[in-house]
Order: C-alpha cells, then sequence, then structure tokens
C-alpha cells in the first residue's frame, strides 16, 4: 500500500475521465502531455515500454509520499494505460526561461533569488522528511517548473529519486550538475543534491549554462570536475551568495551546507534588500575568467582585482574547447605556451591541445567502465546468489510436491480401509 500523507488527495483515476490534448515534454522515463482532468490541465506521464516500469514504480511510490508547495503536485495515477497524472505547470521548466529560444524573458535578481529560495526549500523538506528522507539526485533546471506567472517553482521529475540510505553508489543525475562523488561511484549523501543547488543557482544568475565553455562529450565534464574545475566565480557578486555558491559545490561533500542551513542563509539574504540591489543582473553578469584548475590568489592582490568578464573565445584565439582540457593536464604533460607570431608553433600547440581533448576523453572512459565493470560484478554475486535462493526454493517446491504425493497416497489408503470397515459394519447389522 502506498504511503499517503494524511489529507492528501491520490486517486485511481480511469482512463475515460483523461482528455489528453498535447505533448509537452519529457522525464526521466516516458512522455508528459497536457491533458484535462475534473476541469482542470493536468500533466500525464506515460512509459513507452516495459524497462520504464521501474522508473514509473519509483516515481510513484515517492511522488505519493511528499505533499510541499514547491514540489510538483500527484493526483493519482492509472493502470491501464500506465501513466501518473500530476500537476500542470503553465510556466514550462526554469531551464527554458534561462536558455530558451529567442526573444528570452527577462527576469530579475529578484526572481534569481527567489526561485532559488523555493529550490532549497522543497529539497530541504525532501531530505527532513520522516521516517525515510529523500534525495532526489538529478536537481536541475529542466526539472523544476514555474507556475503563477513564473513567480512560484515546483521540484519534478522524481524517476531518479531514492531513500537515504548508508551506501548509495548508483549514477544517477546530469554531467553539468552532478557532484563529482556520484559520478566517480564513491558512497553519497543528500549532499549531492546540495551540489546540484550551487551549480543551479551559478546558472540563474549568469544566465548560462554550466560548463559549457568545456565543450565535447559528459565524460569531458565530468573529468574536468573531478579535477576541481567549478563554474568561474562572478563579477560584483556579493560575498555572502558567492560564499554560499562555493560551499555547496565544495570537493568534500561534508564540507558543503545541509539543504536546511542553505534555506535558512537564503530566507536571510531574501530579507536584505540591499543585498538584492548590488546582485548583478542576470542578462549582464560578468564572470572570472579563471583556469580549470583551483588556484590561490597571489600574495597582497585582492580577489576583486583579479576579475574579469569572460571572453567569448579562449586565449589567442584557440577553440574554447581545446584550452579547458589543455588546464586540466598533469603540470608535466601540458605544452609550451606557444608564440602568438608563429603559425608553426601555434599549430603544434593546437594540435597539442586536441591530444590533451582525447587524453582526457580516454582517461574518464577508462575511470567510468572500471566503475561499470565493479557494477557488473556486483550485479553478477547478486544474480549468483539469487540463482542459489532460486534453486533452493526449487529443491524445496519439489520436496513439498513429493510430500503432498505421499499423504495424498496416504489419505487415499486411509480412506479406502474406511469404507471397507463401514461396509464390514453394515454386513454384521
Amino acid at each position: 500500500m502506498l504511503e499517503t500523507p494524511p489529507g492528501y488527495p491520490f486517486e485511481d483515476i480511469r482512463d475515460e475521465d483523461i482528455e489528453v490534448e498535447e505533448v509537452v515534454g519529457r522525464g526521466t522515463f516516458g512522455v508528459v502531455f497536457k491533458a484535462r482532468w475534473k476541469g482542470k490541465d493536468v500533466a500525464i506521464k506515460t512509459i513507452e515500454s516495459e524497462n520504464e516500469r521501474k522508473a514509473f514504480l519509483v516515481e510513484l511510490r515517492q511522488l505519493s509520499r511528499v505533499h510541499h508547495p514547491n514540489i510538483v503536485k500527484l493526483y493519482g495515477s492509472c493502470d491501464n494505460p500506465v501513466y501518473l497524472v500530476m500537476e500542470f505547470a503553465e510556466g514550462g521548466s526554469l531551464y527554458n526561461v534561462l536558455h530558451g529560444a529567442e526573444p528570452l524573458p527577462h527576469y530579475t535578481a529578484s526572481h534569481a533569488m527567489s526561485w532559488c529560495l523555493q529550490c532549497a526549500q522543497g529539497v530541504a523538506y525532501l531530505h527532513a522528511m520522516k521516517p525515510k528522507a529523500l534525495i532526489h539526485r538529478d536537481l536541475k533546471p529542466p526539472n523544476l517548473l514555474l507556475v503563477a506567472g513564473g513567480t512560484v517553482l515546483k521540484i519534478c521529475d522524481f524517476g531518479t529519486a531514492c531513500d537515504i540510505q548508508t551506501h548509495m553508489t548508483n549514477n544517477k543525475g546530469s554531467a553539468a550538475w552532478m557532484a563529482p562523488e556520484v559520478f566517480e561511484g564513491s558512497n553519497y549523501s543528500e549532499k549531492c543534491d546540495v551540489f546540484s543547488w550551487g551549480i543551479i543557482l551559478w546558472e540563474v544568475i549568469t544566465r548560462r549554462k554550466p560548463f559549457d565553455e568545456i565543450g565535447g562529450s559528459a565524460f569531458c565534464i565530468m573529468w574536468a570536475v573531478h579535477r576541481g574545475t567549478r563554474p568561474p566565480l562572478i563579477k560584483d557578486l556579493p560575498e555572502p551568495i558567492e560564499s554560499l555558491m562555493t560551499r555547496c559545490w565544495d570537493k568534500d561533500p561534508s564540507q558543503r551546507p545541509s539543504m536546511e542551513e542553505v534555506q535558512n542563509i537564503m530566507s536571510h539574504l531574501m530579507k536584505t534588500s540591499t543585498l538584492r540591489a548590488g546582485l548583478p543582473l542576470p542578462r549582464v553578469a560578468t564572470v572570472e575568467n579563471q583556469s580549470a584548475r583551483p588556484h590561490s590568489p597571489a600574495p597582497n592582490t585582492s580577489q576583486s582585482e583579479q576579475r574579469t568578464p569572460l571572453s567569448p573565445t579562449a586565449v589567442n584565439g584557440l577553440d574554447s574547447s581545446i584550452p579547458m582540457a589543455y588546464l586540466t593536464l598533469d603540470h608535466q604533460l601540458q605544452p609550451l605556451v606557444p608564440c602568438p607570431n608563429s603559425k608553426e608553433s601555434m599549430a603544434v600547440f593546437e594540435q597539442h591541445c586536441r591530444m590533451a581533448q582525447e587524453y582526457l576523453k580516454v582517461q574518464t572512459e577508462i575511470a567510468l567502465l572500471v566503475q561499470r565493470k565493479k557494477e557488473l560484478v556486483s550485479e553478477k554475486e547478486q544474480d549468483k546468489k539469487e540463482q542459489q535462493n532460486t534453486s533452493r526454493l526449487v529443491q524445496e517446491h519439489s520436496k513439498l510436491l513429493e510430500e503432498n504425493r505421499s499423504l495424498s497416497a496416504y489419505f487415499q489408503d486411509l480412506k479406502s480401509k474406511l469404507a471397507l470397515i463401514l461396509s464390514q459394519q453394515k454386513e454384521h447389522s
């Protein structure tokens, strides 16, 4: 039975009561449609194959447990065909507001802070749930929906959510927002959501896609994050916001704040009107042009003096994805800085950078394949245990069948003897 919060309406919905209108997107699994149900707009989330049924059941189980103004409502589910019926967000996703088709809607610094605060409130609620807390594991702007004219944010897509456990090593989430301990295969906790929130805060303030300058595949982003790369710091960003943001994406999960602390800090910052006034507007925010590796400020140099707007092109006019790969190399593997006036020198440098990018890609793939090998070995061991359990159950089943046949035969024998005794008694009487 599903554990539904008191007073939370969850229904078994009949397919004939749903009027499907149009496709509006996709989730972790299946297609999302806009539909009408009981006179109101709803979103229905379907599955396209049996392979998606597991994610469907996960989202059904998790969403049925939650009830919060910043989490999308689940109205119910339908068994035939299989789909979820949820609250419809007429404002679409936060990602589309940030990076969708032109002309992009304008928003203020207060909007940015409010969205991030509401996201923190929803996640803090998940992390504090009883008896089992939830980790979302795939926080990102595509999974943050807007309603009420874009003023209210709601978290959706719980296909990867899970109960907080002692050991969790499943590789869930999306590369640009994923905490390093998740894709590294380490044990991780609810602090992986805090990391994702920190990246979202940067993205909302700058209106830039995180790690977009790296280019290449998700492997390149994972490798860069593993080596310590984070989004460039934002020029003129108030120190309390910068401190919170950088704490959230700390390499060490134990150094990150809890989501409850994030919520409290954001609530306090939202009450400080002078801070909101000093926050750069999303359309004009500039960021620090920092290398891919973390570094300390030079002696006697203020942090503000180091900040410069991020150039749209990389150093020396090279393709922006190449220097990032070059800079993430170990020092001994980095080429010498080329002479900008020498075509031959620049050509050698560019070739070296392309080789570096390929090297990093291969190294990342190797690391991920090693992790995948560990997972397969673990799955094989689990399958072996299940086979042993199945074999034991088959043996026990066979034994029970044999006992059943023996008892049946014994019963028939006793029945025959009883009939004989009754027949003899009638003859004597």
